[in-house]
C-alpha cells in the first residue's frame, strides 16, 4: 500500500485530492496539512511514500517544503498539484525530484493516471528478484524513446514524453476515441491531439474509423492498430 500526505491549504480543495487519491487501488491517505510547516512536520514524523503538493501554501512555500523533503533522504516522492504556471516554478519543482507536474484545476483522469503511472515505476523499482536493470528498461520508466527506436529523430511539435500520454490513453481505450476524447483523457488541446493522430496514422500505428449517424459529416474514431 502506497501511503500519500495531501498538502492543499483549501480545506475543500485538500478533501477532492484526498478523494481522488482513495479511488486508486493501492493508496492510502495517512493525513491532510494545510501548512507547510505541517506538511513538514508530517512527513518526518509519518514518512509517507508520496506527498501530494500545492505550491502555494499561506507560511512555508511548497517548493522549499519540497526541497526539505529531499534533504531529508526519507525516500519520499512528491506530485504537485498547483495554479503556479510560471516556467520558473516548473523547472524548479522538476528539479527537485517532482515525479509529475498537474496544473489547477486538473481533470480527475490526469490525476488517478500519473498516480497509476507512478505506482507502476514504483513496482518495476522495487523488484526484490531483479539484480540489475538495464538502459532499456531505465527508458521505459522515464517515458524516453528506447535505443533503436525510430522515435529519437520525431518530427517537429512531436515529443516522447506527450507521444508516451497518447498511447497511454490509446491503452486505456481499446474501443477507440475521437480527437476531442483524446484530447480531453491526455490533458492536451485538440489542436496537438491531431497533430500527434496524423504521426501515430503516418506510422501505421493506429486506424481512423469514420462513423455515420443520421445527418452531418461522419465523426472519425481513431483506434490502435490490431485491437
Amino acid at each position: 500500500m502506497i501511503s500519500v500526505l495531501v498538502v492543499e491549504d483549501d480545506r475543500t480543495v485538500a478533501m477532492v485530492h484526498r478523494r481522488v487519491v482513495e479511488r486508486v487501488p493501492g493508496f492510502a491517505v495517512i493525513g491532510v496539512a494545510h501548512t507547510g510547516r505541517e506538511a513538514i512536520e508530517r512527513v518526518l514524523e509519518d514518512r509517507p511514500k508520496l506527498v501530494v503538493l500545492d505550491i502555494y501554501l499561506p507560511d512555508v512555500p511548497g517548493l522549499e517544503v519540497l526541497r526539505r523533503i529531499r534533504a531529508a533522504g526519507l525516500g519520499t516522492d512528491v506530485i504537485v498539484i498547483s495554479a503556479a504556471r510560471e516556467p520558473d516554478t516548473v523547472r524548479e519543482a522538476l528539479r527537485a525530484g517532482a515525479v509529475d507536474y498537474l496544473l489547477k484545476p486538473f481533470r480527475v483522469d490526469r490525476l488517478i493516471e500519473s498516480l497509476k503511472a507512478y505506482q507502476k515505476r514504483l513496482a518495476e523499482l522495487e523488484r526484490e528478484d531483479q539484480a540489475e536493470v538495464s538502459q532499456d528498461e531505465i527508458d521505459r520508466l522515464l517515458g524516453r524513446p528506447q535505443a533503436g527506436s525510430a522515435e529519437l529523430d520525431l518530427p517537429k511539435g512531436v515529443d516522447a514524453v506527450t507521444l508516451q500520454r497518447i498511447r497511454q490513453v490509446f491503452d486505456q481505450h481499446p474501443q477507440g476515441l475521437t480527437s476531442e476524447q483524446l484530447a480531453r483523457s491526455a490533458g492536451v488541446s485538440r489542436s496537438t491531439a491531431h497533430r500527434y493522430l496524423r504521426y501515430l496514422a503516418s506510422t501505421g500505428e493506429i486506424d481512423v474509423e469514420p462513423r455515420y449517424g443520421s445527418v452531418g459529416r461522419p465523426e472519425l474514431r481513431y483506434r490502435r492498430r490490431g485491437e
